[in-house]
């Protein structure tokens, strides 16, 4: 199912964190969709999305998945942690947000209802880390100077794809 997800960039305020979760649950049962909001802040950008949902849907084919829904999966591997509460942080919360909208099956008509809850921020650049997201995404998932030293600082994208693929393996 990974294959025909779409991934957009959305922004929006969120007054109340289970409200917003409870519409967007009733948006994904009305449309037969899994949705699911990445927090741009965390991710080092489109790809990272990418793998962590590859890694979500390959742990759901193959009946290993640690968390008890596709979307906690997703932001577990997102994470590179098998703690729910490190999961959550790469999720939506209350206040301002720039997320990732992952809708796996794309359901076009689905997009309407969740526009009505955020806009759709497509036309800025996400992918370009500067430095003191660099730093933070060193932090979150601690990435070292040695190893930036190894690979040199325009590999910190591999490397947080890196964390994301071991933690399948560390399963």
């Amino acid at each position: 199912m990974r294959d025909t997800c779409s991934i957009s960039q959305v922004r929006m305020f969120i007054k109340d964190r289970d409200i917003f979760l409870s519409r967007i649950r009733q948006i994904a049962t009305r449309w037969n969709t899994i949705i699911i909001f990445l927090d741009s802040g965390r991710m080092a950008g489109r790809s990272h999305v990418e793998a962590a949902l590859f890694h979500a849907f390959r742990a759901h084919s193959e009946g290993s998945m640690i968390s008890s829904s596709i979307e906690m999966e997703t932001l577990l591997f997102a994470s590179g942690s098998r703690q729910i509460v490190h999961g959550m942080a790469f999720g939506v919360h209350e206040g301002a947000n720039a997320s990732y909208l992952c809708l796996c099956p794309d359901m076009p008509a689905a997009i309407e209802d969740i526009h009505e809850c955020c806009s759709p921020a497509d036309d800025e650049d996400w992918e370009s880390l500067p430095s003191e997201k660099e730093a933070f995404l060193c932090s979150l998932f601690s990435i070292t100077p040695e190893e930036l030293a190894i690979v040199g600082p325009e590999q910190i994208k591999e490397l947080v794809l890196e964390r994301v693929a071991l933690l399948e393996v560390n399963r």
